[in-house]
């Protein structure tokens, strides 16, 4: 019988058997009848009853992974990985190396400025701008535009946000395209009930930094509230690298009853940064401070209103809907270098791109059987996307100026549409299998009135559509006290962008848009909370990425955009989590020293391409190894204090393998291995007043992991930061 099914018998067996002996003992005897004789004693079989707290073990991988069922998503047989950022220091000035310590296996391209944000994972295709990389907030795509142009311009500040979610292989499942995962970023909201409060956090530090984010929030009755504004403003590293950043949120929510919910979410960003220009090798030896674009600037607006509704109806079924609405400016001012100091160019390129878009995300979620579920949904979505440009001779011209000659004028649009299921089953002996199927149409398309004088290709007017089945099958298994298997083996695609169908600056022929690229992602692992204390979670996986889309010409002025073949990427990903006080009596006082550490190995190589020699390469952006470790203190209500560090291998920036340009021009092939080191601490004087404090690259490590063929950027040497937070 299962060890389930026999407590309950056993301890039912047990109550009665002490009940049954208590009542005779009470049973009395009546006057003047003789005693009854003596019984004989039988010495019934020991029984030992041990309870299995499960609820002990989900709590404690819910502090370091997602719930089986979260809400109306199934994520169980998928690999996740949970950031809870109350339990670490602050971090300041989205530091991405910092808030994405924890998570195995993410690469982050170092860019300092707040108007880029370069993601990739598991060798999966170049981290510029995140193109690869599903970023969202809340479970709302935060990218341009979701399918035409999926690039990462704008980030909430991390002090908004409660946690962080990253959810490999069937995340495309669970959210939709890109073949990476899907890192979703949780926002900070007051659970009902909370009181009015109120808080301002100051901050400076060198290079000019200095940051500030205030919030309010409380609630009322039924109405529950938040809102905060920030600003961060920098000097930068280099000349013409000042930057600032605005934010500002709002969160409203009405509870009529305990089974429905709805809200508002508003959530504003405004950025403008200076770019200082790109380095090559010899120009960043020399002087890694030159700014070879003192004119160049780049400005990013983004506001997004979202919608949203949960219910409860009753005997397991859970309704969960969002509507939103984006808006995102994305402009920029360019020039190429001068050719000499006293010789500037004649002209700038003002460039405008603006992303009008919104979704909507229907889910609903039937509990039904022991611990079964099935989820089924929609997501709908349209993007509106002009693109423009202009040219003019002023250097410093406004990003509002449209007197210079136009350039360049597209009218674009893309549009999405999905349905999906999964069913997560419960089978005998702790077993459990999850199929998933997801069916998506996309549709963009790409209309031009004004093209580039220096090309001399047709106008374009493409438009083109796709329909992609995905499939994917998960199976888990509980064993032992907090321990489970899973493997999970899932479709993924990354669809067909503007540039993909149509890049406006090639003399592209038309009609020749690739098939979009495909993966397959395998998994398969073991994670668990064994021992008090300890987390731990080790798995293998082997990716298949099929019809890489490139650009290939065809003749001396035209190219084309191509599928150039297939990459492999397949290795180890492991994580091991240790709190030491865990188990002592310090613990229940709220003080902890943990201990975490990671590494993801990769072995990534093309297995198919139409360019000679390519297969065998290996991908750009593919280190063979990426650890990340740290020790964290923590008192609750007291103190935080972390020391984390992030090692990379050496790892090639573009999929040729070979170096760029000569002399003063050059670039190596390699980016070289580097480590960087970080300190952060929070420190509670008491319920009103905290002290920050903390040093990124703490030995100035002078390193560089973000090339392109026009340059390199210098990442940030060592920089400081402290302050102060009030509470009222």
């Amino acid at each position: 019988m299962p060890r389930r099914a026999a407590l309950p018998l056993a301890l039912a067996a047990a109550l009665a058997l002490a009940a049954f002996t208590a009542a005779a003992r009470q049973v009395a005897v009546p006057t003047g009848t003789a005693a009854p004789a003596p019984q004989s004693i039988t010495n019934l079989p020991r029984i030992d009853v041990r309870a299995y707290d499960w609820r002990r073990y989900v709590a404690a991988k819910l502090k370091h992974q997602m719930a089986e069922v979260a809400g109306t998503k199934i994520t169980v047989t998928k690999k996740t990985t949970v950031i809870h950022l109350d339990l670490q220091p602050a971090v300041i000035g989205n530091n991405l190396q910092q808030l994405l310590a924890r998570a195995p296996g993410v690469l982050v391209s170092q860019q300092p400025t707040p108007t880029q944000f370069n993601l990739s994972y598991r060798g999966l295709g170049n981290p510029q701008e995140s193109e690869y990389v599903l970023v969202m907030q809340d479970g709302i795509p935060l990218e341009s535009d979701w399918i035409g142009f999926p690039t990462l311009y704008a980030m909430p500040l991390a002090q908004s946000l409660s946690e962080v979610q990253l959810i490999r292989g069937g995340s495309s499942l669970l959210y939709g395209p890109e073949p990476a995962p899907v890192i979703n970023l949780v926002t900070q909201r007051p659970q009902p009930g909370t009181p009015f409060s109120a808080s301002t956090e100051q901050v400076v530090g060198n290079h000019g930094l200095y940051s500030t984010y205030n919030v309010l929030e409380g609630s009322h009755g039924a109405w529950t509230f938040r809102a905060d504004a920030a600003y961060v403003r920098s000097d930068g590293t280099r000349p013409n690298a000042q930057s600032q950043m605005r934010q500002g949120d709002l969160y409203l929510e009405y509870r009529p009853g305990d089974k429905n919910v709805w809200w508002l979410d508003l959530h504003a960003i405004a950025a403008d940064s200076g770019d200082a220009g790109r380095l090559s090798y010899p120009q960043w030896q020399s002087d890694p401070r030159a700014t070879p674009t003192p004119w160049n600037r780049d400005w990013v607006d983004r506001d997004q209103l979202v919608l949203g509704h949960t219910s409860e109806f009753g005997d397991g079924w859970r309704l969960t809907g969002k509507l939103w609405f984006a808006y995102q400016d994305l402009a920029s001012r360019a020039a190429n270098g001068a050719l000499a100091p006293q010789l500037p160019p004649a002209s700038t390129t003002l460039q405008d791109e603006q992303f009008r878009t919104q979704g909507l995300d229907l889910r609903v979620r039937k509990a039904w059987g022991h611990g079964n579920a099935f989820t089924a949904g929609t997501v709908l979505f349209h993007g509106n996307d002009p693109f423009r440009q202009w040219s003019s001779p002023d250097l410093y011209v406004d990003r509002f100026d449209r007197s210079g000659t136009p350039r360049l004028r597209q009218a674009r649009s893309s549009d999405y549409a999905s349905v999906f299921a999964e069913n997560v089953f419960r089978l005998p002996h702790e077993i459990h299998i999850v199929p998933s199927v997801r069916l998506e149409r996309e549709r963009v398309a790409v209309d031009e009135t004004v093209r580039p004088p220096f090309l001399s290709r047709p106008l374009i007017h493409e438009a083109d559509a796709r329909t992609v089945p995905l499939f994917g099958l998960g199976i888990g298994n509980d064993f032992g006290h907090g321990n489970e298997t899973y493997f999970n083996v899932s479709q993924g695609w990354r669809p067909l962008r503007y540039f993909d169908m149509a890049s406006p600056f090639a003399n592209i022929v038309p009609g020749h848009a690739p098939d979009p690229s495909k993966s397959l992602s395998w998994e398969a692992g073991v994670h668990g909370v064994p021992l008090t204390g300890l987390y731990y979670d080790a798995s293998v996986f082997w990716i298949d990425f099929k019809n890489r889309i490139e650009a290939q010409h065809i003749n001396a002025t035209d190219v084309i955009e191509v599928n150039t073949g297939d990459t492999r990427s397949r290795g180890f990903e492991g994580e091991l989590d240790y709190d030491f006080l865990a188990p002592t009596a310090l613990a229940a006082r709220g003080e902890h020293l943990e201990a975490f550490a990671s590494v993801s190995l990769l072995a990534a190589r093309f297995t198919a391409s139409t360019i000679p020699g390519q297969v065998g390469k290996v991908p750009a952006y593919a280190p063979r190894y990426l650890a990340k470790a740290g020790l964290t203190w923590r008192v609750e209500q007291r103190v935080k204090l972390s020391l984390t560090a992030v090692s990379a291998a050496a790892q090639y920036w573009q999929d040729s393998d070979q170096s760029f340009g000569s002399g003063a021009t050059y670039l190596p092939a390699r980016i070289s291995a580097y480590t960087v080191v970080d300190v952060a601490g929070d420190w509670q004087l008491n319920p009103h007043v905290k002290l920050l404090a903390g040093i990124s690259n703490l030995a100035d490590r002078r390193y560089y992991d973000r090339v392109w063929q026009t340059g390199l950027e210098p990442a940030y040497g060592r920089s400081w930061y402290t302050g102060v937070q009030l509470k009222l």
